[in-house]
């Protein structure tokens, strides 16, 4: 290992200690934590970085001192609101500590986090149970195979049980929660090394280890009454942890130090290397899969952008996790990125280079000579990196298969103030877009606003404060549905354009028939003209001129569609007749037949799929009815769940991501996409023309 010296910019609890560069991935452990907000998982950072020295001391969440809170918005709402990296060194062993928000709205910066993991670490307090919501990451991690582990946080508060919570734990998580230690007042005794006082569950622990591990021959030995030594159960442990079916349980207090060092030596012992760890699927930059990557230093150059911030001192900084290969400073790199143009990300791929390569914890960058495959690091001044990026070598550039991420389904509408404040505006949206996934721009030309979709109100407040912060003023407005209109009967039009003013005139003259189609059908344009009492050539102008009105609108700019436009009679004259008055002619004859005629406002009508536990099955449907959704049906998901499907007005879903989060406690979730346009009720149309 090389250790170099700190940058200059740090937290204010103490001076963090020099950064560490790996040479080998087996010395590498890189763990994120998961829970809800309030469990703890800042202030168990932080402690672990005391602990360490790493720092001096350690930082508070209140006082908005911690290394990985570091962003205004996190200060400010006393919670995580983005993905952070805190590394320790235990040992021989270099471990990444990454901090993810606990509320949902950042579930992209929870993605982003597992993403950059070999383990997950389960943070649940010692008094409050285990939430729907953790269940929910637990479930999504076990599809995964993420092997997992819980540590039990703030077991001095004076309502804290230890083995009350591990019953929790183990009934929402499964039997293979199964505690490594046992708390004794302020300190812990290890089941493995000295558990004799509590021979239940030293047994129930090593019968876990041995049966979870595979290994059949250790537990006939077991069973057999034959002493097993702890290197070999430490050994089975780490096998049984990989395989993701096994999940050890440490009690911890980050107030008074209680199992923080047994928590190190556990993911130190415990927990997977990179090595262990396969590598997402790789394509060339085309799509033409290529093998399966090793965690080699030495391999191919294939490395991910988990996560995209602006530093006011330094610009861009990319957090990268470095899958194969090593990279170095002052060496070009190839950036790739595809397959996100629905978000506001177009594919790009461009050829930069890394000028310094640094050690992230939490802002402070730390510059370190390499990063190997397994390691974490930080590159700044990547013009082209986004999120989700792959960066690979210029010579051999690869795109690394997306990971999943959830839609933004909570619409904000913003204004800018000023014509200055839009420049501002159009600037800073650029910049988050490319560092946040889980947020989609929408310039909707139809309604004229441009929409935010973010993934729920603290989403929206943290965007707005960032977009504010970069110097733009902007208000909010309501979003506004785009609305699509039709005839709800047959119609007659007449139009005449004529005018006489010296020299050449104008003169056209048509009559159409409109008549309504089935929904979807779109427009459609028949010519029944007979005799040439409109002159071939014409035809086609009368064509352009209706549908340019329909498209344009006939009130409010309200598009028309599903009709058929049927040109049955006109007139020409030989000199004044023309391209132009013939359009004119089509546009208003169209416009008289909405007179005459009765016309009807489309709505949009989405198809949602909703998945949620099954005690909220009913309020939800109850409330579906009241939004004038109709249920297509159910259907039995896993995980004693339910998945609605069901078709909705857009103008009732615009806060639904909100309300769907109320009427569940947090834990339904829903995805939506357009179906069609459908006749808003009468009473609602009137209100809407208003």
């Amino acid at each position: 290992m090389t250790e170099v010296a700190t940058g200059s910019k740090h937290s204010d609890n103490g001076s963090p200690a020099g950064a560490v560069a790996v040479d080998d991935p087996a010395k590498v452990r890189n763990v994120v934590l998961v829970g809800p907000s309030g469990a703890g998982k800042t202030t168990l950072t932080e402690a672990l970085l005391a602990t360490t020295g790493v720092l001096t001391r350690a930082g508070s969440v209140t006082e908005g001192t911690t290394v990985c809170d570091h962003d205004p918005a996190a200060v400010r709402q006393q919670r995580s609101v983005g993905l952070a990296v805190a590394p320790v060194q235990h040992g021989d062993i270099k471990i990444n500590l990454i901090d993810t928000p606990g509320y949902v709205d950042f579930v992209g910066e929870l993605r982003a986090g597992l993403r950059a993991a070999d383990a997950a670490l389960f943070v649940v307090n010692a008094f409050e149970g285990v939430d729907a919501a953790t269940v929910t990451l637990w479930q999504e991690c076990a599809l995964v195979g993420m092997p997992r582990a819980v540590v039990i946080t703030r077991t001095d508060h004076h309502r804290a049980d230890f083995a009350t919570e591990v019953i929790a734990c183990q009934a929402a998580f499964g039997a293979g929660v199964v505690p490594l230690y046992v708390q004794e007042g302020d300190r812990l005794t290890g089941l493995l090394t000295a558990g004799e006082n509590h021979p239940d569950e030293r047994a129930a622990l090593i019968e876990g280890i041995i049966a979870e591990s595979e290994d059949e021959t250790l537990m006939d030995r077991y069973l057999a009454g034959e002493e097993i030594d702890q290197d070999t159960l430490i050994a089975d442990l780490e096998t049984a942890v990989a395989r993701g079916s096994f999940h050890p349980v440490v009690p911890v207090c980050a107030v008074t130090g209680m199992g923080l060092t047994e928590l190190l030596d556990g993911i130190a012992r415990a927990f997977p290397s990179p090595l262990e760890h396969e590598v997402p699927s790789v394509t060339s930059v085309d799509g033409i899969p290529q093998p399966r990557m090793a965690v080699d230093p030495d391999g191919p150059l294939v490395a991910e952008v988990v996560r995209t911030a602006v530093d006011s001192y330094v610009g861009r900084v990319s957090l990268v996790r470095v899958f194969s290969g090593t990279l170095r400073p002052e060496r070009p790199v190839h950036v790739s990125g595809h397959g996100m143009a629905d978000r506001g990300h177009e594919d790009h791929d461009a050829d930069e280079r890394v000028a310094h390569i640094y050690s992230p914890l939490g802002a402070a960058l730390r510059e370190v000579p390499y990063c190997v495959a397994g390691d974490l690091c930080a590159l700044t001044k990547l013009t082209t990196a986004e999120t989700g990026d792959t960066v690979s070598a210029p010579d051999q550039p690869l795109l690394m298969a997306p990971w999943d991420m959830p839609e933004p389904l909570l619409p904000v509408a913003v204004v800018p103030r000023t014509r200055s404040d839009e420049d501002n505006l159009a600037r800073n949206l650029n910049r988050l877009v490319a560092s946040d996934p889980t947020l989609r721009l929408d310039r909707n030309a139809e309604t004229r606003q441009m929409v935010l979709w973010c993934m729920g109100e603290a989403h929206a407040d943290v965007v707005l404060a960032r977009l504010r912060a970069g110097g733009a003023e902007i208000d909010t407005e309501p979003v506004r549905v785009p609305f699509r209109e039709t005839f709800a009967g047959p119609a007659k039009g007449h139009g005449r354009h004529v005018k006489q003013s010296g020299g050449h005139g104008q003169y056209a003259v048509c009559d159409i028939v409109v008549e309504p189609l089935p929904r979807g059908s779109g427009n459609e344009f028949v010519d029944k003209i007979v005799g040439g009492a409109i002159p071939h050539q014409f035809i086609p102008s009368v064509e352009k001129g209706v549908r340019a009105q329909l498209e344009k609108g006939l009130h409010d700019g309200t598009p028309v569609v599903d009709v058929r436009v049927t040109l049955v009679d006109g007139k020409a004259h030989s000199v004044d007749s023309s391209d132009a008055a013939f359009q004119m002619a089509g546009s208003l004859a169209l416009k008289e037949a909405a007179s005459i005629g009765r016309t009807r406002l489309l709505e949009p009508m989405d198809e949602v799929a909703i998945r949620l536990p099954d005690e909220h099955l009913g309020t939800v449907l109850g409330d579906l009815s009241g939004r004038r959704g109709r249920v297509l049906g159910t259907e039995a998901d896993e995980g004693g769940r339910t998945v609605i499907r069901a078709e909705v007005p857009s103008s009732e879903l615009l806060r639904y991501a909100i309300e769907l989060r109320a009427l569940t406690s947090g834990t339904g979730t829903f995805t939506r996409h357009f179906s069609r346009y459908d006749p808003l009720p009468e009473a609602l149309a009137a209100r809407a023309s208003r």
